[in-house]
């Protein structure tokens, strides 16, 4: 088992280790087919998947251009990830966070999400949003432990709970 004090935060784009991007591309192929599954439109591979998430997974870099990216590393092994986009107005959302399910359990989601808020305090972010699919109630609960409100949709889609919290 990983202990947490071995998980670091890379921040991303910028100087990574290729290992994180190469992790990090794992990691967004894994959340995107396991996103797909849930919502019961489950694909086989990464070639299957609708071309805005493909994208994410085919080049990271240029999809999260004007993003930050955090990756956690356990070792030379990424373990998770997650999106933070650039600011517009004082406000970001958070995306994409991911945990290889091998790592649950130690706090490496709340740790990207505590690495995500410190960036955005630094970026000078008021509030940070996020989605959630109401299915995902771990990551719910996590998120409202994490200070996370439900607030009113920004999103239309079906069975998306959207939360927020200021910085």
């Amino acid at each position: 088992m990983t202990d947490r004090r071995e998980v670091v935060i890379v921040r991303w784009p910028g100087r990574s280790p290729s290992t994180a991007e190469g992790g990090l591309v794992e990691l967004l192929a894994a959340y995107h087919l396991r996103t797909e599954a849930e919502k019961g439109e489950a694909v086989t591979d990464v070639d299957g998947l609708p071309d805005r998430y493909k994208a994410e997974v085919l080049d990271p870099r240029a999809a999260f251009v004007d993003d930050a990216v955090l990756v956690a590393m356990s070792g030379d092994t990424a373990v998770g990830c997650l999106v933070v986009t650039a600011p517009v107005g004082g406000r970001s959302e958070i995306k994409r966070l991911w945990t290889d399910p091998a790592y649950r359990g130690q706090g490496i989601g709340s740790g990207l999400v505590g690495a995500a808020l410190a960036h955005c305090a630094d970026s000078g972010v008021r509030t940070v949003r996020l989605s959630v699919w109401e299915w995902r109630a771990d990551a719910v609960t996590l998120y409202e432990r994490l200070g996370f409100t439900v607030t009113e949709s920004w999103d239309e889609r079906d069975q998306l709970v959207c939360m927020e919290r200021t910085v």
